[in-house]
């Protein structure tokens, strides 16, 4: 069998002087000029070939890996995320009540998560705090988000039912919390017709 030689080859910014001996585990390696000047010994034959070697190390230099934000971990980037597959992911539960019904994220969230971080930080963002849409039928877009409490954010949900009461108008949620009856007991009354006084009769 010919003995390979790629003296002379060129592989990216690779150009091969000659062989460099083999290495331990019995792979040849090749002495290799780069196009910036620097000479290099390749690991194998088989890096030059498919590409993975393709110059001294100059190319890597250039093109540094992109840094990322390194805030994966954290509960803003959590939020962030499930605003995306809520509206995004035809798979994620909660798709029906937002993507599935219109609700879109703003391309400038969307593609960035450090543009919604920024938003966040100057808007009222702190730890316990959730994303509210003011109108709930509205996008996830600067213009349309506040921060809110959860407690403030379980009244404004779709499903929750606005009830009248001697004038005034509360979710069920909130008649409990002000008057002190299990939400389910006042739900149930509510259900079967009560009247005012028998809804929050004690």
């Amino acid at each position: 069998m010919k003995k390979l030689d790629l003296t002379g080859q060129r592989f990216g910014r690779l150009t091969v002087i000659n062989e460099a001996g083999k290495a331990k585990d019995g792979r040849i390696r090749w002495q290799c000029l780069c196009d910036c000047g620097q000479i290099t010994e390749t690991p194998s034959t088989k890096t030059l070939r498919n590409g993975t070697c393709k110059s001294c190390g100059c190319i890597q230099k250039e093109n540094p890996p992109a840094k990322t934000h390194g805030q994966s971990d954290t509960n803003l980037f959590h939020v962030w995320n499930g605003i995306k597959q809520r509206c995004l992911n035809p798979r994620s539960q909660a798709f029906n009540n937002y993507g599935g019904r219109g609700i879109k994220v703003c391309d400038e969230w969307r593609e960035d998560f450090q543009a919604f971080h920024d938003w966040a930080i100057k808007n009222g963002y702190r730890l316990g705090r959730e994303i509210d849409r003011i109108d709930n039928d509205g996008d996830y877009e600067p213009g349309n988000c506040r921060w809110v409490t959860s407690q403030t954010n379980n009244n404004n949900r779709r499903s929750n039912t606005l009830v009248e009461i001697g004038g005034k108008t509360h979710t069920i949620s909130e008649w409990s919390r002000i008057t002190g009856i299990p939400r389910s007991t006042l739900q149930k009354r509510i259900s079967s017709g009560k009247t005012p006084d028998e809804i929050l009769k004690r």
